[in-house]
């Protein structure tokens, strides 16, 4: 394992801008109460028959989640959970992808149903089945179904609501929501005035309108954006006081996407900073206390979240990494 160590250089500062967003009328699925690692792969495997992205779980790359001091990791097939700097606790075991939102918890069980929880893992939500993924933040979550079809809930005890279809990635940012079709396409929803959608707009939108394409992996957080293409680019848009889009914009906010990364397979980007994967492994990381410039800090990388100011990886051997910017990573699982 090869690890480069980083100074740490300054507290972390957030980001500001959030808003609940309001889902447009449509079908709606209602949620039951209850009290009751597969190999990563590159996103850029086109079908042959239509040249579009095809529907698939998240595998490895779903089994770390960071949402600002709220943590989760997969080991061994079991859940583990944590906030700030605890010691990680055992919630459960069957799930093969989780995510992290304010409040709520959620895991993608093995039959493909959707759980969520609060405080307590024992006493859980079923949200919906027949998922396939699904992407979790401060207002809600999306749930993306094995035929494609795009369901929102903006908590566990509301009534879902279909959001659009031929759907294959989602991401629930802090104020701007993001989605991905097969046809590579990426649409946008929510808070516009730091630049969220990339296309010079500085007004939010009650509809979700297509603001970008060529995409395989979209992540949305405080304020600022990163999306993968198929070739392997990162690009980015909006606020960028720390860094979070490396030089794109920096002290202020960017409108227009412009590429910081190239050679990525996987991405990830927290309120101040962001990270990515290279196919072979490497982690890549730049932003607040990290600095502008994206550098390597690890490799056997097969998955990256990013939280306020920490970083949580898995590693090849199935380890679980984390530690906060500016300083070495540690192993803790």
């Amino acid at each position: 394992m090869q690890i480069i160590g980083i100074v740490f250089i300054s507290v972390m500062l957030s980001l500001s801008g959030c808003s609940n967003q309001t889902a447009p009328k449509g079908a709606t699925e209602q949620p039951v109460q209850s009290s009751n690692p597969s190999p990563s792969a590159p996103p850029v495997e086109l079908t042959e028959a239509n040249d579009t992205l095809p529907l698939k779980p998240l595998g490895t790359a779903g089994e770390v989640a960071s949402y600002y001091n709220r943590h989760l990791a997969i080991k061994d097939g079991a859940v583990y959970g944590w906030t700030d700097n605890d010691q990680p606790q055992i919630m459960m075991d069957d799930a093969i992808q989780i995510g992290v939102g304010d409040t709520t918890s959620y895991a993608l069980l093995r039959d493909g149903q959707l759980i969520a929880w609060t405080e307590d893992p024992k006493a859980v939500v079923y949200l919906a089945k027949d998922i396939a993924s699904f992407s979790a933040g401060r207002t809600g979550v999306f749930a993306i179904k094995n035929d494609g079809a795009l369901w929102r809930y903006d908590s566990p005890d509301q009534t879902g609501v279909e959001i659009a279809k031929d759907v294959v990635f989602s991401s629930i940012g802090d104020g701007t929501d993001y989605y991905i079709t097969k046809q590579r396409e990426v649409f946008a929803r929510g808070l516009a005035h730091r630049g969220q959608y990339g296309d010079g707009r500085l007004e939010s939108t009650k509809d979700f309108i297509k603001v970008a394409s060529d995409a395989t992996q979209v992540k949305g957080h405080t304020g600022h954006v990163i999306l993968l293409q198929t070739n392997g680019d990162v690009l980015g848009t909006g606020g960028n006081i720390y860094g979070p889009l490396s030089t794109h914009g920096l002290g202020d906010k960017a409108i227009t996407w412009g590429v910081i990364f190239t050679g990525a397979s996987h991405i990830a980007t927290g309120s101040s900073h962001s990270v990515a994967i290279k196919e072979e492994g490497t982690l890549w990381i730049w932003g607040a206390n990290e600095g502008t410039k994206p550098h390597q800090v690890m490799d056997q990388v097969v998955a990256a979240a990013a939280g306020k100011d920490v970083t949580l990886v898995k590693t090849r051997d199935g380890g679980i990494w984390f530690w906060q910017t500016g300083m070495e990573p540690r192993k803790i699982l």
